[in-house]
């Protein structure tokens, strides 16, 4: 995979097609590998570039506290790199609350905004305390107990009887994660702000919510 340098960290991504750029952003605690088969049915038509964001996947880990409003500006810089001004997003769950942030804060750089599987409001304290705690356990017994659940939260049932192979190949990718990266997503998640005010906000050519 090609990596491009930002100012604290690297960026892993693949880039397959050619036409209008659309930019994917994984969820939660996955890496680029989530679309691929998203990569091979649009890359006829679109330029899709789907990253590794910082921490997970090929990406090397930023210095200091993940954030989504972090992750959000470093695509920012990303896209700076790679000679691009403006890209239609995607992201799904926390991919999806990035996605969020960069349209707020970035807007002039959007083109279309797709979010999938993903929430406005802030999470409940008591899904925040979870969250945090999970980060805790992570640091203390590594992914291996995320990579066990996460299946049931991701798949539809009939693809866990199935297809036992994609399931275990999304395991592979939680469990390969670095414990500080999941440790870290999971808090960004906890913290992160509520926009639901504000997505009016947002203008863009093209909105989908899935």
């Amino acid at each position: 995979m090609p990596t491009v340098p930002l100012k604290d960290c690297q960026i892993a991504y693949v880039d397959e097609g050619t036409g209008a750029p659309l930019l994917l952003i994984h969820g939660f605690p996955l890496d680029h590998t989530m679309w691929v088969h998203q990569i091979e049915g649009l890359r006829a038509d679109f330029r899709v570039i789907a990253v590794d964001l910082p921490g997970f996947g090929a990406s090397s880990s930023c210095p200091g506290e993940m954030s989504i409003i972090g992750f959000a500006d470093r695509l920012v810089e990303f896209l700076d790199q790679i000679g691009l001004q403006q890209v239609t997003l995607c992201g799904l769950s926390m991919g999806g609350s990035i996605a969020q942030q960069f349209a707020l804060r970035h807007p002039e750089r959007l083109n279309g905004l797709i979010l999938c599987d993903c929430r406005a409001a802030a999470d409940p304290l008591e899904t925040q305390k979870m969250r945090r705690e999970l980060a805790d356990r992570v640091l203390q017994e590594g992914p291996g107990f995320v990579a066990q659940a996460m299946p049931a939260r991701l798949f539809a049932p009939r693809t866990l009887s199935e297809q036992p192979e994609v399931v275990r190949a999304t395991q592979s990718v939680i469990r390969a994660t670095p414990p500080p990266s999941v440790a870290g997503g999971s808090r960004a998640l906890a913290n992160r702000e509520d926009v639901v005010m504000r997505l009016g906000r947002i203008e863009t050519r093209t909105l989908l919510i899935v």
